[in-house]
């Protein structure tokens, strides 16, 4: 899979409404609409793009609770953990990281005590040592 710096321009529009149409890319881009669709194509064929996905707008979710949850893992129970975490609708989002860390992941809530019962639970895996969690106060950016 060869990403060339056109494809890292579509992939970038892509990122910020991957409802646009395929005309509005093409302008944006300076292409033509068939290239656009050629381009789109290629990279879905070759699994660059392995999906779209739904960003919900932030005045939709105003007054949800958004933290980082650091998670500790004991040896061997990494499937078992990630398994569980994914079953969890408030988690929006699972990392694995280096560092003091295991896993990191997304929580997302609607009040600051169903974040405290979410952390409860994540903590409460059999296989989770310890959590240790961030509330985001403030999105700079997102792609």
């Amino acid at each position: 899979m060869k990403i060339t710096e056109a494809d890292q321009q579509l992939l970038s529009v892509l990122r910020e409404n991957a409802r646009a149409s395929t005309a509005e890319i093409a302008r944006r881009l300076r292409l033509s609409r068939t290239t656009v669709h050629s381009r789109i194509e290629r990279l879905e064929r070759e699994g660059v793009i392995a999906g779209y996905t739904v960003r919900v707008h932030d005045e939709a979710e105003r007054g949800h609770i958004r933290a980082h949850i650091m998670v500790t893992v004991l040896p061997k129970q990494m499937p078992a953990v990630v398994a569980a975490l994914h079953a969890m609708p408030e988690v929006r989002a699972l990392h694995s990281v280096s560092g003091p860390f295991d896993l990191v992941a997304l929580g997302v809530t609607p009040s600051v005590e169903a974040m405290d019962e979410l952390t409860d639970r994540i903590g409460a895996i059999d296989g989770v040592e310890r959590t240790t969690s961030a509330i985001i106060l403030s999105a700079k950016f997102e792609r």
